[in-house]
């Protein structure tokens, strides 16, 4: 499970810093910025689910505060 969580959250930068490279070489004459950051918030989201899924399951366990 930490694999899979660390495997998303690197393709999460990974999609950020694309997006960062596209905003800064189309100067707004392309949607590959948006496209890029958009599929950055759809794998922060899975890695959100996962992760509470994960602890409804009990495949990670829950810390006491």
């Amino acid at each position: 499970m930490k694999i899979v969580v660390i495997l998303l959250l690197f393709a999460v930068i990974a999609s950020l810093f694309s997006g960062l490279f596209f905003v800064y070489k189309d100067k707004g004459n392309s949607k590959r910025a948006v496209t890029a950051l958009t599929i950055r918030i759809g794998l922060s989201v899975l890695v959100f689910l996962i992760l509470i899924g994960s602890y409804w399951f009990g495949l990670v366990p829950g810390g006491k505060l």
